[in-house]
């Protein structure tokens, strides 16, 4: 049931026929006593037809429009549940993969409402795992203008100036038409950019002109002959659209590295065919590998070739760790061919997706602290660190996370299920059976309709504003003028009890060039020497 006009949509006769029947059904049984009684039901069935007419039409709340009445209960059950879970069953820090706190800030942030926290942390500060950031005994005034970090290396003809916090990737296809537009005006009115996942370059991505990041998976949707091969005339076409900021070639993404993806056939609505330049009626695959490439020296002439075809834009790659010497390897490739991308966006494995198998979810990939730190020092010690920007995507919703992730040496962040929160999405986790109750990950016409975009749009800006003006905060308390200038010797974790380490022990530091010139660090040592410009090894070489 994909377009229906609503009066004939199952859940509005649904509603419509209980709300009847009920009424007749209570009408009868009170046949002989007094009028009044008539009148105050006569009343309360059409207070509740009024209200449930009203939240099939209103525009404020996705869950409400496609579920009237019923809705209302989880609104209660919502405003009960801190007393609830505080004496029965947990506290707000429990919950996967976000807990109700993390995705409370975002709504709040997203309304606008009050964002603050009262009585203390609810968090055990002396438990093993737990992080904080070191202030200044003299803060610095909180900064008013928006950060923004310029990426382009010396190869890039039109760099981009990007917001420190942008829209992760997240396809058409696997979010809803709505949720694309909503999240794109959104994008455009705050001045940050938008990633549009592998799934194509779609007309909702293009209707409302938000700054474009465009990833190019595996199936090279948007830019692909009928085989599924790269169209090099076809991506001219597509990046050299002034839309577009950045062209990004995705590797692999956290939460299933190494893992292709079907979309069944039944799925590929002529929206989806047309976007992505597959045909109807036909499975649309995502390779587990890319074909226009097969090592990691043809790589970085793949992304030299990405560069030119756009005209010189920023041009890099996102991917999640796997085997460290493959990273190495890329970067001996870059170092043989004097090719370097402008920018890499490390996905760390907590990241989120549509579907994924649970052993790709739970156990497959690097996390993003561990990955992030990795790259951040591989380039460190090849010398091309500053020419080279670096993204972080995986599990970021607060500030905290933000600032966190850049110590680390990130220098923009990425967002993909924080703004999902924001447009309305309450983790329902079934976003992989179109079915989502908020119509944001869903291609399910009637539920679409649930998420109005100018409201959701509206929210997308103010959770991105709140947020950055939260890291101005913890920039300025840190005695900081930009969060480019954390480093992992402000963040601190407990390892026990009774051990605190600084982010600098736990994540040490390369020196420049030190690959270059021979390194004993047990992290690189044996990687380097393993890895090949000429090949990706799946296992280390036999001694």
């Amino acid at each position: 049931m994909r377009s229906l006009p609503l009066p004939l949509q199952p859940r509005f006769i649904v509603f419509t026929v209980v709300v009847a029947l009920s009424a007749l059904l209570l009408f009868d049984e009170l046949e002989g006593y007094p009028s009044i009684y008539i009148v105050i039901l006569l009343i309360l069935f059409g207070a509740l037809a009024v209200i449930g007419t009203i939240d099939l039409l209103q525009t404020r709340h996705a869950v409400l429009r496609n579920y009237p009445l019923t809705a209302h209960l989880r609104f209660i059950l919502e405003e009960i549940r801190p007393e609830i879970r505080q004496y029965f069953l947990e506290s707000e820090k429990d919950g996967t993969p976000f807990s109700r706190d993390k995705r409370a800030i975002v709504y709040q942030r997203a309304k606008r409402a009050l964002d603050k926290r009262p009585f203390g942390t609810q968090y055990d500060v002396y438990a093993s795992g737990f992080e904080w950031l070191d202030h200044s005994i003299a803060p610095k005034p909180v900064a008013t203008e928006p950060f923004r970090v310029m990426i382009g290396g010396p190869d890039c003809a039109r760099p981009y100036s990007a917001s420190v916090f942008n829209i992760s990737a997240m396809s058409f296809g696997a979010l809803s038409p709505n949720a694309i537009r909503a999240l794109n005006i959104g994008a455009k009115r705050g001045n940050f950019a938008h990633d549009t996942g592998e799934g194509g370059f779609s007309p909702y991505h293009r209707e409302n002109g938000g700054d474009i990041i465009w990833e190019i998976g595996s199936g090279y949707f948007s830019c692909r002959n009928a085989d599924g091969t790269f169209n090099a005339e076809k991506f001219r076409d597509n990046a050299c659209n002034d839309q577009i900021k950045m062209v990004e070639l995705k590797l692999s993404q956290g939460a299933k590295p190494g893992h292709g993806g079907v979309l069944p056939a039944a799925k590929v609505s002529t929206e989806i065919a047309l976007t992505r330049g597959v045909p109807m009626g036909v499975d649309c695959i995502s390779p587990s590998r890319h074909s226009a490439f097969s090592t990691p020296v043809e790589m970085m002439q793949f992304v030299a070739k990405m560069r030119e075809l756009s005209g010189g834009k920023p041009t890099g790659f996102k991917l999640c760790v796997g085997h460290p010497w493959e990273f190495l390897a890329i970067c001996k490739a870059m170092l043989e061919t004097e090719i370097y991308p402008d920018f890499i966006v490390i996905d760390g494995k907590e990241g989120g997706t549509g579907a994924a198998p649970l052993e790709f979810t739970d156990h497959l990939g690097m996390p993003l602290r561990e990955g992030l730190s990795f790259v951040h020092n591989a380039l460190t010690g090849i010398n091309a660190r500053k020419r080279i920007k670096l993204g972080a995507a995986g599990k970021i919703i607060s500030a905290f996370d933000i600032a966190r992730a850049m110590a680390l040496g990130a220098d923009w962040c990425n967002s993909a299920r924080g703004f999902m929160f924001a447009l309305g999405c309450i983790q329902s986790q079934s976003c992989h059976t179109d079915r989502c109750p908020t119509g944001v990950s869903t291609q399910d016409r009637a539920r679409q309709r649930a998420l109005v975009v100018p409201d959701k749009a509206e929210r997308v800006y103010n959770f991105h504003r709140a947020t950055l003006e939260a890291l101005a905060e913890l920039v300025a308390a840190a005695g900081l003028d930009h969060p480019s200038q954390f480093a992992p010797a402000h963040f601190s974790r407990r390892v026990s009890p009774h051990e605190v380490k600084s982010f600098a022990e736990l994540y040490p530091a390369l020196q420049p060039g030190e690959l270059l010139n021979g390194t004993d660090d047990k992290r690189f040592a044996a990687a380097w020497a393993m890895a090949s410009a000429r090949e990706f090894r799946a296992l280390p070489r036999a001694a």
